[in-house]
């Protein structure tokens, strides 16, 4: 892997994306084509891209305590601007966000992993964490897990840091009661759910401020009870 010409440790600050950053995210979503990117690449890197890489070096620092298995890696750690058009009706070639995801060095290999996400998109900016698409044997492992061990996810859902950051969990719900259970089962409202993530959105204008940071650490850690619950639940699909 290229290295990147800055070493990790010589990011500065985080200082918040620049308005720059965003102007060029619009001009994108306007010319998004191939030659039009091409010549505007050096724009993307150093006003999109490295604000990403900084807020991220600024990260790792303050997530050590709560998170040290994460891996807050300013390059790795970005999601490629590249669409994958090969199944979609879109075939725009570029993503018009930014986006970083983050999950344990431990578990990185297994597909769908808990992780912890920020994304910064034209009108939405969203901080969060879960497993937004987990498969079917993940989802049959957590579903036991929330059948076998209720009280642990009540521990963390009703939890007063947890209900004051996210309210609740986040995600898609069966119209029908998933098979094996009974509708008057005591945590049907969490057994019905296809998905599994908390967040918090944000105005555009957030981001743009040092604070942002401070922002991103509090949701993160905030979701760090829900995350290590999810890793539980799902190690058994694993095994």
């Amino acid at each position: 892997m290229t290295s990147h010409p800055l070493e990790e440790l010589a990011y500065p600050p985080f200082a918040g994306f620049p308005p720059e950053g965003l102007a060029f995210l619009r001009r994108l979503k306007r010319n998004n084509t191939r030659p039009w990117f091409q010549r505007h690449k050096t724009d993307y890197e150093e006003l999109v891209r490295f604000p990403m890489e900084c807020l991220i070096a600024s990260l790792r620092p303050r997530m050590t305590e709560v998170a040290p298995d994460f891996d807050f890696h300013p390059r790795r750690s970005i999601f490629r601007v590249y669409r994958d058009t090969r199944f979609s009706h879109d075939k725009t070639p570029y993503k018009t966000n930014i986006a970083a995801s983050f999950a344990s060095r431990i578990l990185n290999e297994r597909k769908g992993t808990a992780g912890l996400y920020v994304g910064v998109e034209l009108g939405e900016i969203f901080v969060g964490g879960g497993i937004y698409m987990p498969d079917s044997d993940q989802l049959k492992s957590i579903r036991a897990w929330i059948a076998a061990k209720p009280g642990e996810l009540r521990e963390v859902v009703e939890h007063p840091a947890f209900r004051k950051v996210f309210g609740e969990i986040l995600g898609d719900r069966l119209v029908r009661v998933p098979l094996g259970y009974r509708d008057d089962h005591p945590m049907i409202t969490y057994l019905r759910l296809k998905q599994f993530y908390v967040g918090v959105e944000y105005e555009e204008k957030e981001c743009l401020k040092p604070r942002f940071l401070d922002n991103v650490v509090r949701v993160f850690t905030a979701a760090m009870p829900f995350i290590r619950w999810l890793q539980r639940a799902t190690l058994t699909a694993a095994r």
